[in-house]
């Protein structure tokens, strides 16, 4: 081959001394020359790898039953490798060269490491895009491993390219990275505690693709979207994204709220607050009209019966209602909405279900209803906590209980002038009288301590 070569180069110099062209310069336009017709061989063989080898390749790819193949298509794993046929043919075509043989070689090989490097990379992105299409995947993420064989791949990739541009052994290198160890560690400080955190996050399964997590430390309340080395990216219900430091999700603590889709159910744990002077006994007439509820009627008949024979063999049937058991309001509304949550049906029945009443306060006293609904996407959620308070607020005042709110200024402006106009209609009833009898009618002239009659014996 070399014998070739330069038996075409003597004839091409030969030619170019022939039209007047001198030595040394006719050995360097021999050269150039050869330099052409080698890179445009590269250049045609490229072009033949691209155009025609690597249609036929998708064509096959695209045509079969396999979709994991396709991902190394969109992720251009060929089209990559493409590149090596041109690098190999400059690296042989570099000992033709008379001149300029062992730059053009290292060139050559510079060239092939980088071709290598991008499509090792290219190869495990699709390979993250292959392992994503199973279900493992959210359980087991690997692009944090995969980011760390990049490096590791990009790392002797650089030291190879050093090591042959100033024609060192790359062991030499090596060892010139042990005595930077404290360097490196200080410069990979990130990604070797974002590699062991993702190990631990894997191994503990504390936290998946898909996974709604809240960190307020970060911002973050969303669903995870990427696990990566050094970062875990979280896209927030308003759409921002929130990037947390992969080791963050060990050292700190966070809320993962993977349980509720599990169980298939998403908590309900609200409350209305009773006006405190609305609750009392209930009459007769009360109960009769409540009986025309439906799922109430056999809870206040046994109730009923259970308590009129309670109090008979006390004796306490016709006493004050404060002797022996009676029915509030309140208790019967606490029924009612229990057994309303019996039958609705967007609450999980085989989760815990209740509703309690809480310790009452200056705002009155709570009733909360506690329960898990049995679709646990945000608007079919939203939509059957909405639906459950609307008929709540709607009922209540069926039982003769009042909500709770604090006085607004709708209701301060309607007492004002109530009290201007000297009557006592309005958003307040009538206070009654604290004054007595007697002394109402006597007018505001005359004190009460005045009266001889008002004196007490001594």
């Amino acid at each position: 081959m070399e014998e070739l070569t330069q038996q075409w180069t003597e004839n091409w110099i030969g030619v170019l001394e022939g039209v007047g062209i001198r030595q040394p310069w006719a050995g360097y336009a021999g050269g150039l020359v050869l330099l052409f017709v080698v890179v445009a061989l590269a250049f045609v063989l490229h072009w033949v790898t691209r155009r025609i080898v690597l249609r036929l390749v998708s064509h096959y790819i695209q045509s079969n039953r396999f979709s994991w193949d396709n991902k190394m298509l969109e992720r251009k794993v060929f089209s990559r490798m493409s590149h090596i046929v041109p690098a190999l043919v400059l690296y042989r075509g570099a000992g033709l060269f008379p001149v300029g043989r062992d730059l053009i070689a290292h060139g050559a090989v510079i060239y092939l490491l980088v071709v290598i490097a991008m499509t090792i990379n290219a190869f495990l992105n699709a390979l993250d895009d292959i392992y994503r299409c199973f279900e493992i995947s959210k359980e087991r993420p690997i692009k944090g491993y995969l980011q760390v064989l990049k490096i590791v791949v990009f790392t002797l990739v650089g030291i190879l390219i050093i090591a042959r541009l100033i024609g060192e052994n790359p062991l030499y290198i090596l060892g010139g990275f042990g005595a930077m160890a404290a360097v490196l560690l200080l410069i990979f400080q990130d990604s070797i505690l974002g590699l062991v955190a993702g190990i631990q996050l894997a191994a503990n399964d504390m936290v998946r693709l898909g996974d709604w997590i809240e960190m307020p430390k970060y911002g973050a309340d969303g669903d995870v979207v990427d696990i990566t080395l050094n970062t875990v990216k979280v896209e927030n219900f308003d759409r921002t994204i929130t990037t947390i430091p992969t080791y963050a999700l060990v050292r700190d603590s966070f809320k993962n709220w993977r349980g509720i889709q599990e169980a298939g159910g998403r908590r309900i744990m609200r409350s209305v607050k009773l006006d405190l002077s609305s609750v009392g006994f209930c009459t007769d007439e009360q109960l009769d009209r409540l009986k025309e509820i439906r799922i109430l009627r056999d809870y206040i008949d046994e109730k009923q019966a259970e308590i009129r024979r309670y109090n008979e063999e006390r004796g306490l049937a016709n006493t004050h209602p404060a002797n022996g058991r009676r029915l509030t309001n309140i208790g019967v509304f606490r029924v009612y909405l229990g057994r309303y949550l019996d039958h609705h049906p967007g609450i999980h029945q085989s989760m815990i279900k209740m509703v309690r009443l809480m310790a009452p306060g200056e705002d009155g006293v709570a009733l909360e209803v506690y329960g898990f609904t049995n679709k646990i996407d945000w608007i079919s959620f939203e939509s059957i906590q909405a639906d459950i308070f609307d008929h709540i607020l709607a009922v209540v005042g069926q039982f003769g209980l009042r909500l709770y709110q604090h006085p607004s200024g709708a209701d301060l402006t309607g007492l004002r002038s109530s009290l201007l106009a000297g009557t006592s209609e309005g958003p307040f009833t009538r206070m009654p009288d604290l004054m007595p009898e007697t002394t109402a009618q006597e007018g505001a002239g005359k004190a009460p301590g005045n009266d001889p009659g008002n004196t007490p014996e001594r």
